[in-house]
Parts: structure tokens; C-alpha cells; sequence
């Protein structure tokens, strides 16, 4: 029985594991990534993040294993310092550079604004979560660029330690959308219909004001707002139910689940959420070691023209140098 419950589990990992999972595809989750908590660090001051919690106590909280956060180990300048650090980090993790070296740093950024902030998103605990499940496949990722197609080799332990850490993440994201839409059916506005009323119009989380027009056009009648209520609920089942279904259904949930998250981030501004989320959907729903020509190729158009720009400026500074004269050849001394 054990035997061919082997045998059959070979044949299934044979063709899987002959295609390396380090893709393009993979590259751009983990650029998501590091731009959602990115933003958050940008567009967020370090005393806002740090703000007195309910009990009166303030971050960053520094008890125990959370010593560790970035925010404590940095604490210079009233935790500019830590916020500049994570920034300059972010961006060399988003570019794309050694994930062997940058997954580590991408894992230790996200977990310090988690566990060291005293305000924190949902989007904050989907990046620490995802971080650290990818650092398996980062560790072994061969790649200089995670843009590029990793280098023909054999299978071996590596691949199949990266690959099992992605099917990992895979059920992870399942059981997230899967508790998201049966959980809230535990809520009285979304079980009766009348939460995203409530959301929309809300004056912190609600549509913007360009928005608003149509927004409450929809939320004065009940059958719009109840459609938009559980079409959210039914999607995110459905999202859940994606890891079972075969890859044609699974390209039009992606596509569909990232105009989803988009719209959140249009209509209730949680624009880090709904990209570290995007991050999220690619990493489920995008075959394992996918290669994606549109970003590497953007990757290669956006060197070419820094190569260009280089050039051109060499060539600049070469007209401007002055030119001096050249010594006129004397000759040999004359023997006498």
C-alpha cells in the first residue's frame, strides 16, 4: 500500500519538479510585496505608527522576542532611522536583486512593523505571513535577478524544498479567503445584507469623493447593496475554492480576484492591503515556476535605456573635457 502510494506520488512530482519554481511570476509576488509595506512606510510618519495603544502604552513594543524588530534594534531619531533602513531595504528587494540574500531582510522588515508598530493593517499581516513562508524558496533561489529564468539544472532537494513551501502558501491563501467569506456570514450587516452600506459610506474607510455620486446612487437602493454585499462573500468562497479547480478557471479568478482587490483599493483606499493581497492571488493562482515575458521584459527595456542614458552622457562629458595640445615630436638629439 505504502509502495504504491509512492509510486504514485512520484509520477505526480516527476513533471512538476522537471520546471524549476523560481519564475518571473514569483518575482513580481515578492516586488508586490515589498511595495505594500513600502508605501505603508512612506506615506506613514513613524509617530502615527507608533501611537499610544488604548492602555496608554506606545510603540514600538520591544518585549520579549520582538527585541529583534528592525524599530528596536534601530530606534535612532524617534525611529526615522528604522523607517529609512526598511525603505532602503524594500526597494533593493523590490528590484529584484539576489532573493538568496534579500528574502531574509523582506522577511525581517515586514515582521518588525508587525510586531514592533502599534498600528498595523491587515495587508501588515499578510506581507509577515507570506515573507516567512517564502523564505524557503528564497533561500534556494539561484537567480541574480528574480526576473530571470533560473539556470537548467537537475532536480534536487532544492527544488522540491521551494516547491512544497509554494503549495504551502497556496493553502494558506485558500484557508485565508475561505475564512474570510464564512466568517463574516457570523456578522449580522453581511448575513443580512447591509454591511458594504455601511463600509462605503463610512467617513474613514469610505469612497472618496469623486466617487461618491455613484457610490450613493448604489447604496440607496437595497437590491444594490445587497448585491454588492454578497458578490463579495461568494467571491472570496469562490477564491477559496480556486486551489481545487484546474488552471483555466484559476486564470479567470486571478484576473477577476485582482480587479477585486483593485476596486477595494479605489473605493476604500486600503491600497496596501489590496496590493499585498494581489501579491497573495499570484503566488495561489499562478502555476508554480510561471514565467511572465512582461515584466522581464520590462525589467530588460528599463536597462537598456540606463545603458543608453550612460552612454549618452560619457559621450557629453567627452565633448565638454577641454582639449589640449599635443608636444610635437622632436625627434632624435643630433650626434655630434
Amino acid at each position: 500500500m505504502l509502495t504504491r502510494w509512492l509510486v504514485s506520488l512520484g509520477r505526480w512530482a516527476r513533471p512538476r519538479l522537471a520546471e524549476a519554481p523560481w519564475g518571473s511570476g514569483l518575482g513580481l509576488a515578492r516586488t508586490l510585496l515589498a511595495l505594500a509595506t513600502l508605501g505603508t512606510l512612506l506615506a506613514t510618519a513613524p509617530s502615527v505608527l507608533m501611537s499610544p495603544l488604548a492602555d496608554g502604552s506606545r510603540g514600538p513594543v520591544c518585549a520579549g522576542p520582538m527585541q529583534a524588530g528592525v524599530w528596536c534594534v534601530v530606534p535612532a531619531w524617534q525611529g526615522e532611522a528604522a523607517r529609512w533602513l526598511s525603505v532602503a531595504i524594500l526597494l533593493v528587494v523590490a528590484s529584484g536583486w539576489r532573493p538568496r540574500f534579500t528574502g531574509v531582510l523582506h522577511w525581517w522588515v515586514s515582521w518588525s512593523l508587525l510586531v514592533n508598530a502599534s498600528i498595523v493593517d491587515g495587508g501588515d499581516q499578510v506581507a509577515a505571513v507570506l515573507t516567512l513562508l517564502l523564505l524557503p524558496v528564497t533561500l534556494t533561489d539561484p537567480r541574480r535577478w528574480h526576473w530571470q529564468r533560473p539556470p537548467d539544472r537537475e532536480p534536487g532537494l532544492a527544488r522540491i524544498v521551494a516547491y512544497v513551501a509554494l503549495i504551502l502558501i497556496q493553502i494558506q491563501v485558500a484557508v485565508l479567503y475561505l475564512h474570510a467569506s464564512v466568517a463574516k456570514l457570523g456578522v449580522r450587516e453581511w448575513a443580512d445584507g447591509t454591511s458594504m452600506f455601511y463600509w462605503l459610506r463610512n467617513p474613514t474607510f469610505g469612497a472618496p469623493d469623486w466617487l461618491r455620486p455613484l457610490v450613493d446612487v448604489i447604496t440607496d437602493s437595497s437590491v444594490g447593496v445587497a448585491l454588492l454585499t454578497w458578490s463579495a462573500v461568494a467571491f472570496e468562497f469562490a477564491l477559496a475554492l480556486a486551489i481545487l479547480l484546474g488552471p483555466a478557471a484559476r486564470r479567470r479568478l486571478l484576473v477577476g480576484g485582482l480587479i477585486f482587490h483593485a476596486m477595494i483599493a479605489v473605493a476604500m483606499g486600503l491600497i496596501s492591503f489590496s496590493t499585498a493581497m494581489s501579491a497573495a492571488l499570484l503566488l495561489y493562482l499562478l502555476p508554480i515556476g510561471r514565467h511572465l515575458p512582461l515584466p522581464a521584459a520590462v525589467v530588460r527595456f528599463g536597462g537598456r535605456l540606463a545603458l543608453l542614458w550612460s552612454r549618452q552622457r560619457s559621450r557629453r562629458r567627452e565633448r565638454r573635457s577641454p582639449e589640449f595640445p599635443t608636444v610635437p615630436s622632436v625627434g632624435r638629439p643630433v650626434q655630434w
